[in-house]
């Protein structure tokens, strides 16, 4: 096993941004972040090497964000940075955009659906994509292209 400054080095970004991609909050994603490497350090005894080490870090960080939204009964947590409007009319349009790409991804598979936010919000590689997933770059970049497909296809159904 490597010792726990070397994993927390190798795998600071992918937990970081796959928390970013679940909470939209730079603040709390890297709060969160230092959280589940902690709780690791604490239970590092029992990872069982059964999955990749990415895979586990990402499961604790998700059970952390989990427990925040319990402990705050919240749905959302979205911390938008929108300094780049210059007024309110752009920032409703921006908003609104945001909204609608959002609803549109959640309407596509489950699987389609995370990789399109990983990569999207998240903005992570397709290859920290495939380390989080258990799969390959590859497989990454296939899924993300076919859904940018399907939101393509349904936008123009409209």
């Amino acid at each position: 096993m490597k010792k726990f400054e070397d994993i927390y080095v190798d795998y600071f970004d992918i937990v970081y941004k796959y928390l970013y991609c679940l909470t939209k909050n730079k603040d709390l994603a890297e709060e969160l972040t230092q959280d589940t490497f902690f709780k690791a350090i604490m239970k590092i005894d029992t990872f069982k090497n059964k999955s990749k080490l990415s895979t586990w870090l990402c499961q604790i960080a998700k059970n952390l964000w989990y427990d925040e939204l319990r402990k705050y009964k919240r749905i959302d947590y979205i911390n938008d940075d929108t300094s780049f409007c210059e007024d309110i009319e752009n920032l409703v349009i921006f908003n609104e955009e945001k909204k609608e790409l959002r609803e549109k991804i959640d309407n596509l598979d489950s699987i389609t659906r995370d990789v399109m936010y990983l990569r999207i919000y998240g903005e992570l590689t397709f290859s920290e994509i495939g380390i989080i997933k258990g799969r390959n770059e590859n497989w990454a970049r296939v899924i993300f292209y076919r859904g940018k497909n399907k939101l393509m296809e349904n936008n123009s159904d409209e």
